[in-house]
């Protein structure tokens, strides 16, 4: 039994929080076997001392237990609730290592097929963890001293915690734990302040004294979200661990990786090391996100996030539970408690930084590949794609357009031709992208290269632990990394970018191999002996060190060691590099980034990495956009027809019909294979591809309203259809369909050889987004016809979509009247909203240079309503109204009152055309 006791020097206690003593039990140490199993009820206690008696009995019969006879208390610990002592990989986990660490051992074979299962090494209930030996309350929250009287197995244990529990807001609680006496290393990322306490909170928080750990509730449902009273608690310098129960399987989250949208709780471990490597499962991927969200029984969701830039992993366990391992910094945690899963993402957004607005050109459609190999050859695909008028509004260029892979130069013989080539670009409404790295050649002679001269000159580069610039290798030969988290370096950035803009005037910038990349391990040294190099405990990263194809963790950088500044080497390179495009263009900066870290949204977008040619590729790249929509970088999108290998017809057309739906959408591929630019396909394979992005284009006033909405709250663009649906159980599991928004669902094929389509199709009507046919669907799969030039878009009762007649840019589809279409509700209701700007201008929300919409339709009556007007909206009109799902044939419509021809259809579709009517001026429009 428990007993809840206030701690009398704390004053009174909040009712959000309240400490929880031990009741009196026998022995210290028979208090201590429960608590790690207590989660406000004393039922699982039960069915774990019923479970594993019940084992303990079996396994008597059948011989007892190989070897020296099990401390009861190890068997009172189920398999799914055994957390791993000895998580080092490599080693070959014995009784005696494992006991040496005070820890229980059972050898427990993997399932078959399985690479871990459950450890057979775990803690006993009674490990020595800490206790909460004081609480007082702050003018935020709760402060409290944890001490640990015995040393746990890593070196330097830190004996005294501060404990900072801060009641942020009624939907977000803050809790740190750190050195009570020493200042550690934190992430440098600007957070909001909390100026008072929240007032009416909907979760409660237990504190468990000894041993300390964290009962966080949900007030409305009871649900336990966070009991870390599970395992014990260890801080060390570089070894800190905290483990929770979870209160369901339903775990998204904890990027970069390769894999369903839904983790495996099955013995798996996600480990956040940004790596230059090909998107493969169980490899940690170029960017870090720890932060998860976790869809609870009954429809809640909650979220966390440890903002924590070192080396770390999770582990996940069938419990269900998880555990966090970082080698560095603290455990500074903020809870989300939504409680739907936009609010989650909102809430986290809150204090990350919401997304920058992009400019529309980035909306449109993007063209590259590594091996165009001269600047004649990129301005021949893009005439091309203008002859056979393809939309496209960017193109780009890889690193082949560089003199020698240097970063700020361009190949005098091949691509001398390219500053016309841009020239041309822009006199056709379109936009040039390029690449750039952050390794800086380092072999040129003096005064030959001014980027690595300049910046050698102003100390800039990453230094090895003896104070010369660390060495490493990248596409030019030996390189010197340029330290971004020093100010003056990007300075230097902007006028090496200013420089060579100067002679060739690009429009948006695409910077890789930010990890980041080094085809040598650590430098063309090594790396020095010493604990940042070889720490005592090292996540498991693909490689098994942590300058594996990066620099050593040792290098020495302005605001700190690279050992914890490594994950954030390419948010700080984007912000430099965001920064120098708006003061070089003085409009919105576009930055596609591959190493990413929470705030990236801010400055840039991402795409997904070096994928290949393979249709399990582009299912992949589905969690992985959503992945990103969770963790507030909206504009993501992956290679369209796969990176590397070839490509087939089939495979490039399904792939363009998806990734006409990516929020970033962009071919790209890799030298040496044939190109996959929609010219070179087939007429019936090029018109495929064409139409669907023709559809994009229609749809740019929807999807940049809804990246307006991104970046004004939060929300997400493309989404899992959980996130609409979160008491439809059937959708927690969806990855291979999405929603833009709330309401378009897209169901694409992934798969070669089929002509249709199973897509889940959540309760409700759902229209045909091309006829407006509806379907009233119960929450059901439901095959779809699907040749190969078609694919499945369904809009959902209840919208309202603004569209537009498109062209092959962006700047020629936003001058073209608007087509607004409607998907009546059951109830006869509809709502829907317009963002409308000069699409590429700073700040035009903050400046109030925007027009805002709402449309709205009740009772037959569809009502335009302007809540904010700019002087772009004049340039634009409403010329046709699409409305589905009108149930009886009208006998007339009137717009304004006055009577208007319209046509309707027997699929139920009522469209009035020829409106005319400025975006600046409301409206109403009503059928009889």
């Amino acid at each position: 039994m428990k007993s809840y006791q206030k701690l009398r020097a704390a004053g009174p206690q909040p009712a959000e929080c309240r400490v929880e003593e031990e009741g009196a039990g026998p022995t210290p140490a028979g208090r201590g076997k429960l608590a790690p199993l207590w989660v406000g009820s004393g039922l699982l206690v039960a069915a774990v001392l019923l479970s594993t008696v019940t084992v303990w009995v079996l396994r008597q019969v059948s011989g007892g237990w190989p070897g020296p006879a099990l401390p009861p208390k190890c068997l009172l610990v189920p398999e799914s609730h055994r957390f791993d002592c000895y998580p080092e990989r490599r080693v070959v986990v014995t009784q005696e290592l494992c006991e040496s660490r005070g820890c229980c051992f059972i050898e427990t074979p993997p399932p078959a097929g399985a690479e871990r299962g459950v450890p057979w090494c775990f803690y006993p209930p009674d490990f020595p963890s800490y206790t909460l030996e004081s609480l007082n309350q702050t003018a935020l929250g709760v402060v409290g001293l944890l001490v640990r009287r015995e040393k746990a197995y890593y070196p330097r244990d830190i004996e005294m915690l501060r404990l900072d529990v801060e009641f942020e807001t009624d939907t977000r609680l803050h809790i740190k734990i750190t050195d009570a006496a020493n200042p550690r290393y934190e992430v440098p990322l600007e957070v909001p302040r909390a100026m008072k306490r929240a007032e009416n909170p909907i979760y409660s928080v237990d504190f468990s004294r000894d041993p300390f750990g964290v009962l966080l509730r949900r007030r409305a449902t009871g649900t336990v979200l966070l009991n870390t009273t599970v395992a014990p608690l260890i801080f060390a310098d570089q070894f800190l661990q905290i483990a929770t129960l979870l209160p369901s399987r339903f775990l998204y989250g904890l990027g970069e990786h390769r894999g369903p949208l839904l983790h495996s709780l099955d013995w798996s471990t996600l480990t956040l090391w940004a790596r230059d490597v090909s998107p493969t499962e169980s490899f940690n991927l170029y960017g870090a996100h720890p932060f998860y969200l976790l869809m609870e029984e009954g429809g809640d969701a909650h979220g966390v996030f440890l903002l924590n830039s070192n080396a770390l992993e999770v582990a996940l366990q069938p419990a269900p539970a998880l555990t966090w391992r970082t080698i560095g910094g603290v455990l500074d945690f903020y809870i989300f408690l939504g409680p739907d899963p936009n609010m989650v993402i909102q809430q986290y957004q809150q204090v990350i930084g919401f997304p920058a607005m992009p400019p529309l050109w980035a909306l449109g459609f993007h063209l590259c590949r590594w091996g165009y190999g001269s600047s004649n050859e990129t301005w021949q695909t893009a005439r091309a794609m203008r002859n056979y008028q393809i939309p496209q509004d960017a193109q780009w260029n890889d690193i082949d357009y560089m003199d020698g892979y240097r970063d700020f130069t361009l190949d005098p013989q091949k691509f001398a031709s390219l500053p016309s080539l841009v020239e041309d670009l822009h006199k056709h409404g379109q936009r040039y992208v390029m690449i750039l790295d952050p390794g800086i050649s380092s072999t040129n002679p003096h005064g030959s290269y001014w980027p690595f001269d300049e910046g050698l000159r102003r100390g800039l580069f990453l230094n090895t632990t003896q104070g010369q610039p660390l060495i490493g290798q990248v596409w030019p030969g030996f390189t010197a990394f340029a330290d971004f988290s020093n100010p003056d370096t990007q300075q230097w950035w902007l006028e090496n970018l200013q420089r060579f803009h100067a002679h060739v005037p690009f429009d948006g910038l695409w910077i890789d191999m930010n990890e980041p990349s080094n085809f040598m391990d650590g430098s063309e040294d090594g790396c020095p002996p010493g604990e940042l190099d070889s720490p005592p405990y090292t996540p498991a990263v693909l490689g098994d060190s942590l300058s594996a194809k990066t620099v050593c963790a040792s290098a020495k950088q302005k605001a700190s060691v690279h050992y914890n500044l490594h994950n954030l080497y390419g948010l700080m390179e984007a912000k430099a590099t965001a920064s120098a495009l708006i003061q070089i263009r003085g409009k919105r900066p576009f930055v596609i980034s591959r190493s990413t870290f929470p705030s990236q949204g801010r400055y840039s977008g991402h795409w997904l990495g070096d994928n290949r040619s393979q249709w399990k590729d582009m299912y992949y790249s589905i969690p992985g956009l959503l992945s990103f929509s969770l963790f507030g970088i909206p504009l993501v999108g992956a290679d369209i027809c796969g990176f590397s290998g070839s490509t087939s017809e089939e495979l490039c057309t399904r792939w363009m019909q998806l990734g006409a739906f990516y929020p970033f959408a962009r071919n790209h591929n890799t030298q040496n294979e044939k190109a996959q630019d929609p010219t070179v396909f087939s007429p019936a394979a090029r018109t495929a591809m064409k139409d669907v992005l023709l559809t994009r284009y229609s749809l740019l006033p929807f999807l940049y309203t809804l990246f307006h909405r991104a970046h004004l709250q939060g929300d997400t663009v493309a989404r899992p259809l959980f996130f609409e649906f979160p008491r439809d159980v059937t959708t927690l599991g969806l990855d291979r369909q999405f929603l833009w928004g709330r309401s378009l669902l897209v169901t694409p094929v992934l798969e070669p050889g089929v002509d249709s389509v199973t897509g889940y199709v959540p309760r409700g009507v759902w229209y045909d987004f091309y006829t407006g046919s509806s379907v009233n669907s119960s929450g059901e799969m439901l095959k779809m016809s699907a040749p190969l030039e078609h694919l499945n878009l369904h809009v959902r009762e209840g919208a309202i979509l603004p569209t537009q007649k498109p062209e092959t840019t962006s700047e020629v589809t936003r001058r073209n009247p608007l087509r607004l279409i409607v998907a009546l509700s059951q109830s006869g209701t509809a709502w829907g909203d317009l963002f409308w700007d000069d699409g590429e201008s700073l700040g035009t929300f903050e400046r109030g240079s925007y027009s805002y919409l709402v449309f709205n339709v009740t009772q037959n009556i569809f009502t335009s309503t302007v809540l904010h007007a700019s002087a772009e909206a004049t340039e634009v009109t409403i010329g046709t109204l699409s409305i589905f799902g009108v149930r009886e044939p009208p006998s007339k419509v009137l717009l304004n009152g006055q009577e208007k021809p319209f046509s309707y259809l027997g699929n139920q579709v009522l469209t009035v055309s020829d409106l005319g009517l400025s975006l600046s001026q409301g409206f109403s429009l009503r059928w009889l």
